[in-house]
């Protein structure tokens, strides 16, 4: 393998992994060429910049684009490993959609030559490692292809999903195990070398069908817990008790760890990745599409929630806290906060407004709706009625006497000091009645 000063490196999608992972490998000292289909990223990346929010990344791509380790373009060069980081969304009928993936290896086998190793990142359903495989065998059919050819290939194929927090990229990027699945063993070994070169944490090897299914694994795991705690808020809200103090007493058993709720789910793999085993496996994953259909479900009584407690105050302006899908980021991919933020602001237009702080304009969704963006001390100073739906510690950080006066929809548990009097109640409906009466 070649020194890190040598080394070519082509990561293709300049996105939330993309630009992170190309811009660590360029710490290294390889040589990197960030490529990605949007004019503007490339001008930004090149510019020194970023389109994203994340810790210490901004230095990150400054530092590594002043010493010329990283530039960007939307054409693809040659390069001794390439790193494909594009989208794999789901169609309306939550099939898995890898067309970017497919195009990506597409784009790649027209410099590939002999030697080159390509690894896929992008989380995806098992069997598309084999598929780029299989796409690169026709496209090159000069080339000697891993698992086609016997034991010599003349290039190596693999699978490496990333398993980062956003927030925490650039240092689990480093940090974190890797798995590293090959199309053969060989590939494995040569990924990993590669991957050796920047991550602190354990790089186990496997195939690539295990990789796949590690990944995806992962986040159906996640998904399912929190639809049991989602579905325990639900449970909360019929028999009029407090779920943040019922999950906090649980959690005291030495043996249970519930998570929170929240309004949903969101993020670019949570959200996504379960129904890749749903759409694999479909009488065998009742389990997983039930824990979609429950969160996917909390957003839609969330909604309803919102609409009540607005309904019942006629004239009042409601403050819509957040947008992204977690904490203190920029990222809406699949957020229930935007789908609530939505839902309730095509209901009742510009009474409606949105604080976001890592936001510098609506998003168009909300911006057609008569929604404005406000920030959250003008939400205090001018809206009744509150309705936390991300826990961005900018909101975590609004006093008891801010907020005591305001009806409260709290989806996060980030005020467990509110009165309940001035809030939305547990049982909405029968709740709002009883203060109705007792006002």
């Amino acid at each position: 393998m070649l020194s890190d000063t040598n080394l070519t490196v082509v990561v293709l999608g300049l996105g939330y992994i993309g630009l992170p992972t190309a811009a660590i490998i360029a710490r290294t000292g390889a040589q990197v060429l960030g490529v990605d289909v949007t004019e503007s990223v490339v001008e930004t990346v090149n510019s020194g910049r970023v389109h994203i929010e994340e810790v210490d990344l901004d230095g990150l791509v400054s530092g590594v684009v002043a010493r010329g380790t990283l530039r960007a373009s939307t054409a693809i060069e040659p390069a001794d490993v390439f790193v494909i980081a594009v989208p794999t969304p789901f169609d309306a009928d939550h099939a898995p959609n890898i067309g970017y993936v497919l195009d990506a290896a597409t784009t790649i086998a027209s410099v590939l030559k002999a030697g080159d190793t390509i690894i896929l990142e992008s989380t995806s359903p098992v069997g598309t490692t084999e598929k780029v495989r299989d796409l690169l065998a026709s496209l090159r059919p000069d080339l000697r292809v891993p698992g086609k050819t016997g034991d010599q290939a003349d290039i190596a194929i693999a699978y490496c999903p990333e398993r980062v927090l956003p927030g925490r990229i650039l240092v689990e990027l480093i940090d974190n195990d890797r798995v590293i699945g090959g199309i053969t063993p060989r590939c494995a070994r040569k990924a990993l070398t590669f991957y050796r070169r920047f991550v602190r944490g354990a790089c186990v090897t496997t195939t690539a069908r295990a990789a796949e299914m590690t990944k995806l694994t992962e986040n159906a795991f996640r998904d399912v817990n929190i639809a049991f705690a989602n579905e325990l808020s639900l449970i909360a809200d019929t028999m009029g008790v407090d779920v943040w103090e019922v999950i906090r007493l649980a959690n005291r058993h030495p043996r249970v760890n519930i998570l929170q709720p929240g309004p949903g789910v969101g993020g670019h793999c949570i959200a996504v990745d379960p129904w890749f085993l749903v759409h694999a496996a479909p009488d065998q994953t009742p389990l997983i599409r039930t824990a979609r259909e429950v969160n996917d479900g909390k957003t839609d009584h969330v909604i309803a929630q919102v609409a009540a407690l607005v309904e019942a105050s006629p004239g009042a302006t409601v403050a819509c806290l957040g947008l992204a899908f977690k904490a203190n980021i920029d990222d809406f991919r699949e957020s229930p906060a935007l789908k609530v933020a939505e839902a309730v602001a095509r209901q009742f237009g510009d009474r409606v407004r949105i604080v976001e702080p890592y936001a510098q304009t609506l998003p168009t969704v909300l911006a057609e709706t008569g929604a404005t963006l406000i920030d959250v001390d003008t939400a205090i100073e001018t809206c009744s009625i509150m309705i936390v739906l991300v826990d961005h510690d900018v909101f975590k950080s609004i006093p008891l006497e801010e907020r005591a006066d305001k009806a409260v929809l709290d989806t996060r548990g980030i005020w467990p000091d509110q009165p309940r009097a001035s809030g939305l109640p547990v049982n909405a409906t029968a709740r709002l009645e009883s203060q109705r009466l007792a006002g």
